[in-house]
This record gives structure tokens, C-alpha cells and sequence, in this order.
């Protein structure tokens, strides 16, 4: 096959890529990029110079995957995950350590964070599990089993970083496909039962001392104005004192004098608020509801289950990215360390919840193709 037919081939599978979802994505990297720019009152190389680039990178590489046959993802499925899960585990032995969190893998040019690529591995992963399994066994008690120790094991090395933000939202994402794959209700009814059960346990003896003061200041946050709840309390004055319409591009007082920590990463939203006001976070909430809901319309346009959970289990891993972020940078929720796709610094983040769309885009352009069945008695 020539150089010319391979390029046509290329080219005409992008055109056949549903334009809207890139689009979408570069304008919410973009809001991120001016954002960052004035989080960092202007220096361009202090984040949004790197910001650009790991964008247009994540962009590249997102329309690459994209173009990639679904069946080569599916068989992929399976290595993806067990390479995040070697990385998962490898971070305890050579990750580094930072403001006492070891997660990362730091190559000199840049760090690298296995938990954030272990999400779509996981959705991967679950996706296959379920296409392969017969119908009959979805709600089987071997069926099941097998579901949750493909969560369970990331989740257990995640939690020893520790990171609780990413631990609940990977192990969200994965109850949330074995949901959509069909699950008995008296086996989501018993879970539940179970799951109110476990919770104080897990809170009593599974969390660490910081962790229950987060959750104890978002409760109390007037509680500790000055230590826990400082996060919380500045970010709240933030976000109210932009009013409707914002103080205007770089004009936000609260970040000028810093009184909100991590402004450019997990609270960047408050400086949205702050000079942008309520239109321009309602407008930025609009791009993630218009991004959601493309995708959930995507899903159910493909023919097979592997592309449908696919699309729907990476779709849900972005919603609750952007749910965590905004109820605790709002005080609903306790702060975890989430930070807003697209828009917060990051630069795995970034990487990895574009690769999701690249895949969201594959699945989707080979919605009608054949598709094998690994199935299992």
C-alpha cells in the first residue's frame, strides 16, 4: 500500500470524525490557558506557555487514536490496564514524593502521574470484561466478582499514596459501567445496603487523620478559618465577590493578593468566578454539559456494547472530574484534589482525559464495525 493511499485513507477518516467533540475540548484548553495566564498575573512561562503546548500535544495525539480501529482497542483493553496497573504499583518503589503525596513518576522533562492513566485503562478494561461476558452472567455472583477486582486492585494502590480523590472517582467510574452493563436491581439495592454500612467504617479506620479533618471542615468550615477550612472560606469569597458579570480579565482582587491557594490547578475555577462573575462560570459549565451530553448521544449511536461502555464509562470519568471539582471549590464537598479538566494546570491530566475523547471518537467512528466476542461459558 503507497504513502498517497495510507494519507487519503487518514484524511478521510477525519473528515468522518465527529468535529464538534474536538472542538468543544480545544475551546475549554483554551479557557484554560487564559486562565492560567492570569492566575499567574501574566508571566507567560509560569504555566500557560506549557499549558498551549501540552493541549495542542493532547490534540494531536486524541485525533491519532481516534483515526486507530476500535477492534485494535478492544485488544488492547486488557495490556492497557495491566501496564497502568505495573506503573501503579512501581510508584511505590521509585515515585517521588510531593508535599508528602507519592504518585508521580518524574522523567527530568516532565512527571507522570500512573493513577490518571489507570482511568481510561479501567474503562477499557470493564468495557471488554462486559462485552466478553455472556448476558447471563452479568448479574452472577462470578460475573461480578470479576468486575470488582478489576476496580478494587488500582484502587487499593491508589489509596496508599495517598490520593482519595482520585480513589473514589476511579472506583465511582467503575460501579457506574457495571451499572450501564446491565446489573440485577436487587443487586444495586444490596450494595447500597452494604455500602451505608461500610462507609463509617471506612471513615473511622480507612482514612487518614488529614482526610477526616477534610471532610470534618467541609461539614464546619467556620470551624478552622484560618488551617482546614482556609481552601474553602477563600474560595467562597472568591466566587461571590465577581457578581454577576466579574471584575473583569486580570482584575480579580482575591488572586492578585493570593488569598486562594492553587489557583491554577484544582481552584482555578475561582478565578472564572472572580473576573468573569456568574456568566462566566455558567458559560464554562455549559462547554462540560455540552461535552457530556455529545458524548452520552455518541454512545448510543454505536452497534456494540465494548463501544458503548466505552464512550459512557470514559464519558462518566470526565462528569465526575468536573462535579468533584465544582462542589468543592462551591464548599459542597470536602476538598479532595481534583482538579478541572482541561482548564486546571496539569499536564497528565490534561493527556489522559484527551487520549479519553480520542477513544470517545474512535469508538464512535467505527460505530458499525464488527466487533469479536471473546465469550466465555
Amino acid at each position: 500500500m503507497s504513502a498517497i493511499t495510507i494519507r487519503a485513507g487518514l484524511m478521510g477518516k477525519l473528515h468522518e470524525v465527529n468535529w464538534l467533540l474536538p472542538v468543544l475540548v480545544i475551546v475549554l484548553g483554551s479557557i484554560g490557558v487564559a486562565m492560567i495566564f492570569a492566575a499567574t498575573d501574566g508571566v507567560w512561562s509560569q504555566g500557560a506557555q506549557q499549558h498551549v503546548i501540552r493541549v495542542m500535544f493532547a490534540g494531536v495525539l486524541m485525533l491519532t487514536v481516534a483515526t486507530i480501529h476500535i477492534r485494535l482497542w478492544y485488544h488492547l483493553a486488557y495490556p492497557v490496564y495491566f501496564i497502568a496497573l505495573v506503573m501503579l504499583a512501581g510508584v511505590d518503589f521509585v515515585g517521588v514524593s510531593v508535599n508528602g503525596a507519592q504518585r508521580w513518576f518524574d522523567l527530568g522533562v516532565t512527571r507522570i502521574q500512573p493513577s490518571e492513566l489507570m482511568k481510561p485503562g479501567l474503562v477499557l478494561a470493564l468495557a471488554r470484561y462486559y462485552h466478553d461476558l455472556p448476558e447471563w452472567r452479568v448479574s452472577h455472583i462470578f460475573g461480578l466478582t470479576g468486575a470488582l477486582l478489576i476496580i478494587a486492585i488500582p484502587t487499593q494502590f491508589i489509596l496508599r499514596q495517598p490520593d482519595l480523590g482520585t480513589t473514589v472517582l476511579l472506583a465511582t467510574t467503575g460501579v457506574a459501567v457495571i451499572f450501564l452493563a446491565g446489573i440485577n436491581w436487587r443487586i444495586i439495592t444490596t450494595a447500597a445496603l452494604l455500602a451505608s454500612i461500610a462507609l463509617p467504617l471506612f471513615y473511622m479506620y480507612g482514612l487518614k487523620d488529614y482526610q477526616r479533618r477534610r471532610i470534618a471542615t467541609f461539614i464546619n468550615p467556620e470551624s478552622d478559618p484560618m488551617g482546614a477550612g482556609y481552601h474553602i472560606q477563600q474560595s467562597k469569597i472568591a466566587l461571590g465577590s465577581g457578581g454577576t458579570s466579574g471584575k473583569g480579565f486580570m482584575n480579580g482582587t482575591q488572586r492578585q493578593l493570593e488569598y486562594v491557594p492553587e489557583n491554577r490547578t484544582d481552584f482555578i475555577f475561582t478565578v472564572i468566578g472572580e473576573e468573569f462573575g456568574l456568566i462566566g462560570g455558567l458559560v464554562t459549565m455549559g462547554l462540560y454539559a455540552l461535552i457530556i451530553g455529545l458524548c452520552m448521544r455518541l454512545a448510543f449511536q454505536c452497534r456494540y456494547l465494548f463501544s458503548k461502555l466505552l464512550i459512557l464509562g470514559l464519558t462518566t470519568t470526565f462528569a465526575l472530574y468536573v462535579f468533584i471539582n465544582l462542589a468543592m471549590v462551591m464548599g459542597l464537598a470536602p476538598v479532595v484534589g481534583v482538579p478541572l479538566p482541561l482548564v486546571s494546570y496539569g499536564g497528565t491530566v490534561t493527556l489522559t482525559v484527551m487520549l479519553g475523547f480520542g477513544l470517545v471518537l474512535s469508538a464512535h467512528l467505527y460505530r458499525r464495525a464488527e466487533m469479536p466476542r471473546e465469550a466465555r461459558d
